[in-house]
């Protein structure tokens, strides 16, 4: 007689334990594959992050192995031809891709193409990547709809603003050397392309001029609380050398071009116009005033229509106010107000 016909109980005790073995190794398998698919998608993601510019930690530098520029390759690019017709303004606005009601409003008011004292005026838009997929398809009908999005392969957020400007100073080095001037702003704003260009006109620099609300004696922020925090490693100094508030600064073309030369051996910071003010200490370039009263807010202003056309910007405009604003302004040009 055999040991299973004597046992019967253990014949059937081992064939459930081969099943429930090979069940239980079906399920470890599958859960290993999964996560391995999960880790993978984890690395690769951070591949993804690191290698396109975001600063994944905010206090690298340019020599980090975890930050480096986006490459060359644009996504989108603007339908405009500088060599034929030079514009006399190139205004960069930082957006966002979720942000698309907001440039419908910038390209229905301050934003669309202005021919001011026989000056053209063009608006873009400086968008990064979304890794929301129905965002990033949406914007692409946008670009070839609208043709005035500037769009790189880095993701788009806050601490990536410097990414950010920098694509759109490239872009104007490679692609409107033959403009004037260049003023970067953000996608909140109220601009008056009217006194702007009326201001530049008067000021009469086309070269080494940089300008906006100045900035001249700010000190880092060490509370890591705020939004503005930057470590000592990131920023060691004291004080940051002379810049503009990054709602809204005008620069001479030549001075874009040359802080495209230099961008890459500048320390990498991610507060945009720190960093430009850095860019601008070393080509030794001071920031001035545009005119003897101040003219760009980087706070909300109250709105009047007299006010509005004595200012270049006002921040916290929101996309209907915006559209109020504007057409109070445009509809009441002609008229005078007191102190004119």
């Amino acid at each position: 007689m055999g040991l299973s016909q004597m046992l019967p109980w253990h014949s059937n005790f081992l064939s459930k334990f081969n099943y429930s073995f090979k069940m239980t190794s079906k399920r470890l398998r599958k859960v290993l594959v999964f996560t391995s698919f999960l880790v993978s998608a984890g690395l690769g993601l951070f591949y993804k992050l690191t290698s396109i510019g975001i600063c994944t930690d905010c206090q690298t530098n340019n020599k980090s192995s975890l930050f480096k520029w986006p490459g060359e390759h644009f996504l989108h690019l603007p339908h405009i031809d500088c060599s034929r017709n030079p514009p006399f303004l190139v205004i960069l606005v930082t957006s966002s891709p979720s942000q698309s009601d907001t440039r419908m409003a910038i390209r229905d008011t301050w934003g669309k193409k202005h021919l001011i004292a026989n000056k053209h005026i063009v608006t873009f838009f400086l968008l990064g990547i979304s890794l929301n997929h129905d965002n990033q398809i949406a914007v692409t009908a946008e670009s070839q709809k609208y043709r005035d999005i500037i769009q790189k392969d880095f993701i788009d957020t806050y601490y990536n603003l410097t990414l950010k400007t920098m694509m759109g100073i490239e872009w104007v080095h490679k692609f409107c050397p033959q403009s004037s001037f260049v003023m970067k702003t953000d996608s909140d704003m109220f601009v008056n392309p009217y006194y702007l260009t009326e201001l530049l006109l008067k000021k009469n620099r086309t070269t080494r001029f940089f300008t906006g609300f100045l900035k001249l004696n700010d000190r880092p922020i060490r509370d890591t609380s705020s939004k503005w925090y930057v470590s000592y490693s990131e920023f060691p100094r004291n004080n940051y050398p002379p810049f503009c508030s990054g709602t809204g600064y005008v620069l001479s073309t030549d001075v874009a071009n040359q802080v495209y030369n230099v961008y890459q051996n500048i320390t990498f910071i991610k507060l945009e116009d720190v960093f430009i003010g850095l860019c601008l200490a070393e080509l030794n370039i001071i920031p001035e005033e545009l005119h003897s009263k101040q003219t760009f807010f980087p706070g909300e202003v109250a709105f009047s229509v007299c006010h509005f056309k004595k200012i270049v910007t006002s921040h916290h405009v929101t996309p209907h106010n915006l559209l109020v604003y504007w057409n109070a302004l445009e509809t009441s040009m002609d008229n005078e107000c007191s102190g004119d």
